[in-house]
This record gives C-alpha cells, structure tokens and sequence, in this order.
C-alpha cells in the first residue's frame, strides 16, 4: 500500500486558509506559520503528520497527497474538519 509523508496547516475558514497561503507564497516559513495558527494538534510539530498510509486520512486530504505534485502547497482544501494547505514531502 502506498506511503506518504505530508505537512498541513488546518483552520476553521477559507479566507484564514487563504491568507497564509499568501504568505506562503511571499516567503513567510510553512512550519512557523502551522505552530502559530494551525487548530490540529500536528501545528506543535510545524504542521508534520510524519509517514501515513493512502486511505488514512480523510479522502479530499488524501487526494492532494496522493495525487498532487510533491513539495508544493495546495489549499484550501475543504474538509469536516476545516481548511487545510497541505505540502506532501514524500510518496512510496
């Protein structure tokens, strides 16, 4: 079965995901901005969800990692428990 390792930030509305996406892009540092805004657990780790298998997570998450290019953050993606940006590190 198929492996991934990704990072994620996850608040509760779109525009909040969107405007760190913003400051992605402008520079700011992913895993900074995880500890400081993201309601999941994970953000005290920067946003790591470390290695997890396909069919874990939730299915509109597990389409981004699964499917989407590596090292790139995509979002909002919505899900029932929010907003996510999620960069997937590695696939196996």
């Amino acid at each position: 079965m198929a492996t991934a390792s990704a990072v994620h930030i996850l608040v509760k509305t779109e525009n909040e995901a969107q405007s760190l996406l913003d400051q992605i892009n402008s520079g700011k540092d992913f895993g900074e901005l995880a500890k400081r805004h993201s309601t999941c657990p994970s953000g005290k780790r920067g946003g790591d969800l470390g290695e997890f298998r396909q069919g874990d997570m939730v299915k509109p998450f597990d389409q981004v990692v699964f499917n989407e290019e590596l090292l790139k953050v995509h979002g909002p993606v919505k899900t029932q428990f929010g907003y996510h940006l999620i960069k997937t590190l590695y696939r196996s």
